[in-house]
């Protein structure tokens, strides 16, 4: 028989100051000639405590002695042995660790987080030092009464509250299968019980290799029954508070302030022991909720209803919680609607603002992600949000959120006015102005460019000097978001327009071939609302020469190198059409040849129907001149035109051409009479099509020759139409 022994490899023990040295033992029975006749492996572990380990070792004296003493450990490996030594003075003793969770509060931010709410709370404090090696005996109290349930599962978790047992954990059955059974079983007998228990599976939930371990063992569907259970406990605690706090007042006597005063503080403790619980079971369902799948099964258990239901709780640890949950599960519209139902705005209104940094911060992340829904929008405004979140953007860490929500809340016309009745207008000016050389942001000029929209916003805006340094600043930096900006004040009627007058030169200066179009696009849209009987269009065309550079922008792919976007030759359409409005411009853009260019154009996008409405909107204006309205019916097929219009689809493009066609019907016989003819034909055509239906319909018995004078009452009926037709030319 003889022996051989395989060193393997080294590590440090879990919870004492100790080497573990893995080796291998081979006994080999051998025969009569020498040669094995049986073998046998097995491997071996020793364990080489190190009691004299502390901060001022020498680690490089002590490896070099350990591997000296112990023949198990090959020299080569004394740095081997030096860097284990290393990390075990450095590690901190067992149950002083504290995990950190990742709570994900942003997209691109990961904040880590002392989880305050899961660190030793009250009925775990414990008289002793848990010890890995004494596992199985802790895994024997929890066979023994609901005490010695409580004290071998707090001692298990403090072993489970240090990562680097979870693996020797992990391997341990038994423990993991008899805590699941001691859980599912007597969890409504003791809250402490519950909570020391799901916090151990916690500890293992907060890592994503260990969570099949918690699937195999349905402690996530267990989680969702004590949640629901639990509240359904608060619900009634709150019933029988409410009905002592009655019975106090009807009769204040010494003996029920007595009462009521138990009656508070054990309401007080019981509450306390619940929100440990629920926060451990939530933070627990949040890890797991990592995947989709696992989410989607919460969801089916009604997850997000017993969240929103949380929310009327004031614990601030638990609320950061739940919110942060609901934040997670609101990127999903099945989930979103599911909010929307149950009121979730109303409950979050409460929380802006808070003094508690990570709750403010988590609840407005959750009011983003639900601001993208028209209807959760409009609850927020009804429920008293827009001067909360305008009193929130004068601070720095939450300004850039806050102007998210409002711009969304901005998008609807009906909200838009509601600005004017808080700060958030002065605010957003100041905001702008203090940019300097800076391109403004996308987030606060885009909410701008939403109020200008609005008659009442646009006033407060240029109040003093406003609208004069936006324009100052967007000509000097070429802006085209803050010339969109600018645009939107132009197009309000009454005085703002009047504020324009000063500024036309300069925004006729900017349109033309060198500037960039996006720029010239918005001025001209600026332009083009100018709608002011004081402005002389006339010398502003001449002064600038802007009628070549609109006639050459009508012609989409035409020979010029850059072929103007269809944007621009919408606005300069639209810019034709106000400065038709001037008598004396309409005969210059007449004879410098734009009608027949529109009327190319019209061919061009006729299937676009904002091109066709405007351009008849400038065969609308121009009409209206003797001298462009004879260039219109006698030189260019414009009312032709017209007339195919007359029956388009569009209600404005119908409308507008009504109006131009009776116009030109008033001033010219000829095809005064076409008109009428196509308009009567047009009736006329509906009416013999209702007609030709109803023989068929009243022919229709006959068809089959069941009726000898079938013959003779169709020419009956076909002699009755031709009279009603004759009654109607009349």
């Amino acid at each position: 028989m003889g022996e051989k022994v395989k060193p393997g490899n080294i590590d440090v023990h879990p919870t004492e100051k100790a080497l573990v040295v893995h080796y291998e033992v081979e006994a080999s029975i051998r025969g009569e000639r020498g040669d094995a006749v049986h073998e046998e492996r097995k491997e071996c572990q020793k364990i080489i405590r190190l009691k004299s380990l502390n901060a001022s070792t020498d680690v490089a004296l002590l490896a070099r002695k350990v591997v000296e003493e112990c023949k198990l450990i090959h020299p080569s490996k004394v740095a081997e042995v030096e860097h284990l030594l290393f990390y075990l003075q450095n590690r901190k003793k067992p149950g002083s660790k504290v995990e950190w969770v990742i709570l994900k509060t942003d997209k691109e931010e990961k904040k880590l987080m002392k989880p305050r709410e899961l660190t030793p709370f009250e009925g775990m404090e414990i008289d002793e030092e848990a010890n890995i090696n004494k596992i199985d005996e802790y895994v024997e109290l929890l066979y023994e009464n609901i005490p010695e349930k409580i004290r071998g599962s707090t001692l298990i978790l403090h072993l489970a509250r240090n990562p680097d047992n979870l693996e020797e954990l992990l391997r341990n059955e038994t423990a993991l299968g008899a805590l699941a059974r001691v859980l599912r079983e007597d969890w409504k007998q003791s809250v402490e019980l519950a909570t020391t228990i799901v916090y151990v599976f916690f500890c293992f939930s907060s890592f994503s290799q260990f969570h099949g371990l918690i699937t195999h063992y349905k402690i996530g569907a267990l989680c969702m029954n004590i949640i629901e259970h639990e509240l359904k406990r608060y619900d009634l605690w709150q019933d029988e508070l409410d009905k002592k706090s009655k019975a106090y007042i009807l009769t204040a006597v010494s003996v029920c302030l007595s009462d009521h005063e138990k009656a508070y503080k054990k309401y007080q403790s019981l509450l306390v022991k619940q929100e440990q619980l629920l926060r451990v079971a939530l933070y627990l369902l949040l890890n797991l909720a990592e995947d989709t799948r696992t989410e989607l099964k919460m969801r089916n258990k009604n997850i997000v209803h017993l969240l929103v239901k949380t929310l009327d709780r004031d614990s601030e640890e638990l609320l950061v919680l739940v919110v942060s949950f609901l934040k997670k599960l609101s990127i999903f519209l099945e989930n979103k609607n599911d909010m929307a139902e149950l009121d979730t705005v109303e409950k979050l209104a409460r929380l802006v603002p808070c003094e508690h940094e990570d709750l403010l911060n988590v609840a407005l992340r959750l009011l983003l992600n639900l601001s993208f829904d028209t209807g959760l929008r409009s609850k927020m405004v009804q429920v008293g949000l827009l001067p909360k979140l305008t009193a929130l953007l004068g601070s720095e860490s939450h300004k850039q959120i806050v102007m998210c929500i409002l711009y969304h809340i901005s998008i609807d016309d009906r909200s838009k006015s509601m600005f004017a009745y808080t700060d958030c207008i002065p605010q957003l000016m100041k905001m702008v102005f203090e940019h300097g050389e800076e391109r403004i942001d996308s987030e606060l000029i885009s909410f701008c460019i939403n109020l200008a929209a609005n008659k009442r916003n646009a006033h407060i805006i240029c109040e003093g000097n406003g609208l004069k340094m936006l324009m100052k600043r967007a000509l000097k930096f070429k802006d085209p978001l803050l010339m969109k900006m600018i645009r939107n004040i132009s197009q309000h009627d009454g005085p703002l327009k009047q504020l324009f007058l000063d500024y036309v030169g300069d925004l006729a200066a900017q349109i033309g071939p060198d500037e960039d179009e996006e720029f010239v696009i918005e001025c001209l849209g600026t332009l083009a609302n100018l709608t002011i009987p004081d402005l002389d269009w006339e010398l502003l065309l001449r002064e600038y020469n802007l009628v070549p550079y609109l006639k050459d922008h009508l012609k989409p792919g035409n020979d010029m190198a850059v072929v103007a976007e269809d944007d621009l030759i919408l606005e300069v359409v639209i810019m034709i059409g106000t400065v038709s409005m001037d008598d004396s411009c309409a005969v210059m853009l007449a004879k410098s040849g734009i009608i027949p260019a529109l009327i190319e154009l019209l061919n061009a996008q006729q299937e676009d129907d904002e091109f066709v409405c405007q351009i008849v909107y400038v065969f609308y204006q121009m009409v209206f001149h003797q001298a462009t309205r004879d260039v219109i019916i006698k030189d260019t097929q414009a009312p032709a035109y017209l007339i195919d219009l007359m029956h388009d689809k569009n209600t404005e493009i119908r409308k507008v051409c009504d109006n131009t066609l009776d116009i030109i019907a008033e001033y010219d016989e000829e095809w005064g009479r076409k008109i009428q003819s196509e308009k009567f034909r047009w009736h006329n055509s509906q009416w013999l099509e209702m007609v030709e239906s109803r023989q068929m319909d009243e022919a229709e018995p006959y068809l089959y020759g069941d009726d000898p004078d079938g013959l003779e009452q169709a020419d009956l009926f076909y002699s009755t139409g031709k009279s009603r037709i004759s009654n109607l030319s009349l």
